[in-house]
C-alpha cells in the first residue's frame, strides 16, 4: 500500500491535520507494529501532495499547543485515488533480502549458507509466532478484516518456511552451479573508429 494513496484516501473520508492521519493509518493497519509511518514521512508526504494540487489547506486548528494545518483533499486527488483503486499491486516478492543475503554468502564463501537458512527459519517462526498471538487477541465480531490480514501474513511466512526448506534440500546443487557473473566489458575509452 502506498502512503500517499492512503492518506489520500483518509482525507477523503474527512479533512485532518497530520497527527490524526498517522493515528488513523495506525488504527486502519493494526498499529505500529505492523506497519509504522514516522511522523517526518507523513508531513513530507503531505508537504509532496499539496505541492503536487493533491491536497490543500482547510483550515488550521488552535488547542492549547501549536497549530495545525487541516488538510482536505482536491479534485486532482480523488482522480488520483481513483486511478489507484483502478489497478492492480505489484507484490514484492522478487527483491528479497535474505536472497540477497544468502547468494552473497555463497558468493564470497564469508558465511555458511546452512547457518543462513537455519537463521532464516528461527526469525521466521518467531514472526508467525508473533502473528498468530497477535491474531489469537483480536475480536472477529469487531475486527474481521485485521484477521484477514493477518491470516494474509501468515501464509506468506508459511509460504517463505516451505521455500526455505527447498532451497536447503538443493542447496549442494545450487553450489555446484557457476554463480552469475556482470557481463565483461572493456576497460577505458572505446576506440574511434
Amino acid at each position: 500500500m502506498s502512503v500517499r494513496h492512503a492518506m489520500l484516501g483518509l482525507l477523503a473520508q474527512n479533512p485532518r491535520h497530520g497527527y490524526e492521519l498517522r493515528a488513523a493509518f495506525h488504527a486502519l493497519v493494526g498499529g505500529k507494529k505492523n506497519w509504522d509511518v514516522k511522523p517526518a514521512q507523513i508531513y513530507t508526504t503531505l508537504t509532496r501532495l499539496e505541492q503536487g494540487g493533491f491536497v490543500a489547506e482547510d483550515g488550521i486548528e488552535q488547542d492549547s499547543g501549536p497549530e495545525k494545518r487541516i488538510y482536505g483533499i482536491t479534485l486532482a486527488g480523488r482522480e488520483l485515488l481513483a486511478e489507484w483503486f483502478a489497478c492492480g499491486v505489484e507484490p514484492g516478492h522478487q527483491q528479497d533480502e535474505f536472497f540477497l543475503k544468502l547468494m552473497i554468502g555463497l558468493a564470497s564463501g564469508v558465511a555458511d549458507p546452512y547457518q543462513l537458512i537455519q537463521n532464516q527459519r528461527t526469525h521466521l517462526f518467531q514472526k508467525l509466532h508473533d502473528i498468530t498471538k497477535q491474531r489469537s487477541n483480536i475480536d472477529p465480531g469487531r475486527e474481521l478484516a485485521m484477521i484477514f490480514l493477518l491470516d494474509k501474513a501468515a501464509m506468506h511466512l508459511e509460504a517463505d518456511l516451505r521455500w526455505l526448506d527447498m532451497i536447503e534440500g538443493r542447496l549442494d546443487e545450487i553450489k555446484r552451479q557457476p554463480l552469475p557473473e556482470p557481463e565483461s566489458k572493456p576497460r577505458g575509452r572505446p576506440r574511434k573508429t
